[in-house]
């Protein structure tokens, strides 16, 4: 195959997958990941790709399928994810083994856990929620070191994704960019959502974390299947349909209860 065919192949694959790995890229064209990052250069001087950590994606997808930045996300939907991480708190027992991946919403659950939890072991990749976690002397807390990527504020790459094979918890507690109940979650960022796979392969239970505005969404890659997740977690304006599909699907289901409405002050004549 020519560099020519290669790229051709290259650009052919990301339009169908919208994200690649160097090695899934080699082992489907049966050359070295060198010879696939020379043809990378290539496309990425042409504009044609973008690099991320670890892979590649193709450029000029539409804006909702990319990943934003975390500070960007740490406002939106803030009432939906602080009631949510509030009602995920309920499920954690004693002494447990838990996973945060590097959500803003999965922030806000180690803020919960940092506040009166104890005798917890808390495996995460996420500098923000380790800084939170580290309040709390009476939880361990365990980095996943590795590549710092300064989007996510995570910790990723291959060291990362060999230190999260080694390890073993109870519960973990991931979130999403997008989620379709009858297909799965979906993620634009290549680096984070191997460490998520890798972590619902060897979590007794997986519980996702989704707050509504998620439903109904795509992002440029499959992460996990519906089928993976055992417990969601999502708040009250979700719809009933997405509900019943999630419970039909075999998913246990938490609805955390909304912001407690304003009480209306009625005026009386003196």
């Amino acid at each position: 195959m020519t560099p020519s065919d290669r790229r051709q192949f290259i650009q052919d694959r990301l339009e169908q997958a919208g994200t690649c790995s160097y090695e899934e890229l080699a082992a489907a064209i049966r050359v070295s990941t060198m010879t696939i990052r020379r043809d990378l250069e290539e496309m990425v001087k042409q504009g044609s790709v973008i690099r991320t950590v670890g892979g590649v994606q193709r450029a000029h997808a539409p804006s909702y399928l990319y990943e934003t930045a975390v500070h960007s996300r740490l406002g939106q939907q803030r009432d939906a994810k602080r009631a949510i991480a509030r009602r995920a708190l309920e499920l954690i027992g004693d002494r447990a083994t838990i996973f945060l991946d590097g959500s803003t919403t999965c922030l806000e659950l180690a803020r919960l856990i940092a506040q009166g939890k104890k005798g917890l072991t808390i495996v995460t990749n996420s500098v923000l929620a380790c800084m939170e976690l580290g309040q709390n002397s009476d939880i361990s807390v365990t980095g996943l070191g590795g590549h710092y990527d300064a989007n996510s504020l995570c910790y990723v790459g291959p060291q990362a994704e060999d230190a999260a094979k080694t390890l073993f918890v109870d519960l973990a507690f991931v979130s999403t960019k997008g989620f379709l109940p009858a297909k799965g979650t979906f993620e634009s960022s290549l680096p984070n959502f191997r460490i998520k796979q890798i972590i619902a392969r060897q979590c007794v239970e997986l519980v996702l974390l989704v707050d509504h505005s998620k439903f109904g969404q795509r992002a440029l890659s499959k992460v996990l299947e519906t089928a993976q997740i055992h417990t969601v977690v999502t708040d009250s304006q979700t719809r009933r349909a997405d509900l019943a599909q999630l419970e039909k699907a075999g998913c246990k289901v938490h609805v955390a209860a909304g912001p407690k409405p304003a009480v209306k002050r009625t005026a009386h004549a003196a």
